[in-house]
C-alpha cells in the first residue's frame, strides 16, 4: 500500500525533512521507515542488526532517493542509547518514532531476571532518554513529533505477561502525559496502542498468535494519527478488544486479558516443566543419594 499524497505533503510539512526510527530493522519500525521514505523524510535509522539495517537502506535510496544515516546500536545499553542521540545532532530532525522494544511472557515466576532487566531497559530507560532528548530539541524548534509504540496489553495488568504490560502501562502514560504537555509547544505525541501484531515480537517472546494486525496495518494508521490524536488502536481487532474491555473494572479486565495470554502462553511453562522434570531426574539418578531422591519422588507424588 503507497502513501497518500496527503499524507506525503502533511508529514513533509510538519515533520520533515529527517526522521529517527529506533528498531528499524523490522517489524513495525521497518514498515514506519519505509512509509516515512515514501513521503520523501530523509531518516536516521538505529537497529541492532548491521545486515538488516544495511539492506533497508539500500532499498529505500533505490526506491526513494532519500538520504540516510544508519546506527548500529543496542538500546539496552547506556552507550547504545547515548549513540542514538548523537547520531541526529547534525540534522535537522522533526519526528522521532520509537518502535524498538520487545516482550516476555509466560509464568511470571519462571521469568529470567536478566532478560526482564534488558526489556525493561530497551522499553523504559531509553525510551525515557530518547523523548527527553528529542521533547527538549522540538519544544526548542517550535515543532516536532514524537510516535512511542504503547499496546493493548498496556491499559490494564495481564497475568502470564505481568512485566511486559507494566512496561507498556509506562509507556502509555508517558505518552498521554507529554501529548498535553508539549502540545503548546507545537510538539505533537501519539501513543500507537496496537493488539496483536505478525512480527518478530512473537518470536522473540515465545507467544503463539492467532489472529493478528501486520506491520503495514499497524504504520498506516499511525501515520496518519499523528497529530490528531493521544492514542491510536490500529485494527479492527485491536478496537474491538480495547472498547469491549473499557467499560469493566480493571481486575475483570485482567481476568479476561489472563485468559487470552494464557491460551498463547501456555506451551511455555508446559516446556519448561517438561524440562525441568527431565533434568532432575537425571540430577537424581546420577547426583542425589537413593535415598533422598526416592523421597523428592514421594513428595513429587503428593503434590500431583
Amino acid at each position: 500500500m503507497q502513501i497518500r499524497a496527503t499524507q506525503r505533503n502533511r508529514l513533509q510539512e510538519k515533520y520533515g525533512p529527517w526522521a529517527v526510527v529506533t528498531g528499524a530493522s523490522s517489524g513495525i519500525g521497518r514498515e514506519i521507515a519505509s512509509r516515512l521514505s515514501e513521503a520523501g523524510l530523509n531518516l536516521v535509522l538505529i537497529a541492532r542488526r548491521q545486515e538488516l539495517l544495511d539492506e533497508l537502506v539500500a532499498d529505500l535510496v533505490a526506491r526513494n532517493g532519500i538520504e540516510t544515516h544508519v546506527v548500529c546500536a543496542d538500546l539496552a545499553t547506556s552507550a547504545g542509547t547515548a549513540a542514538a542521540i548523537l547520531s541526529s545532532q547534525n540534522v535537522d530532525i522533526g519526528l522521532f518514532v520509537a518502535a524498538a522494544g520487545f516482550g516476555t511472557a509466560g509464568s511470571f515466576l519462571r521469568s529470567d531476571l536478566a532478560k526482564e532487566c534488558e526489556m525493561l531497559d530497551v522499553n523504559c530507560r531509553s525510551l525515557l532518554a530518547l523523548t527527553l532528548h528529542f521533547g527538549q530539541r522540538f519544544s526548542e524548534q517550535g515543532r516536532g513529533g514524537m510516535i512511542v509504540m504503547s499496546s493493548l496489553v498496556g491499559r490494564q495488568g495481564v497475568p502470564y505477561s505481568a512485566h511486559y504490560a507494566a512496561t507498556k502501562a509506562y509507556v502509555q502514560s508517558l505518552a498521554e502525559g507529554l501529548h498535553v504537555e508539549l502540545k503548546p509547544r507545537g510538539v505533537d505525541v501519539l501513543a500507537s496502542a496496537p493488539g496483536p501484531v505478525n512480527s518478530g515480537f512473537a518470536a522473540r517472546s515465545g507467544m503463539r498468535m492467532g489472529a493478528a494486525l501486520t506491520p503495514a496495518d499497524v504504520a498506516s494508521e499511525t501515520l496518519d494519527a499523528l497529530g490528531r490524536r493521544m492514542t491510536v488502536v490500529p485494527g479492527a481487532l485491536s478496537k474491538i478488544l480495547t472498547y469491549s474491555l473499557a467499560p469493566l473494572p480493571r481486575p475483570v479486565r485482567a481476568r479476561v486479558m489472563g485468559r487470552i495470554m494464557r491460551g498463547m502462553t501456555k506451551h511455555l511453562d508446559e516446556t519448561v516443566f517438561a524440562d525441568t522434570t527431565i533434568a532432575n531426574e537425571s540430577r537424581e539418578s546420577t547426583e542425589i543419594r537413593p535415598d533422598v531422591a526416592d523421597r523428592l519422588r514421594e513428595i513429587r507424588s503428593k503434590s500431583a
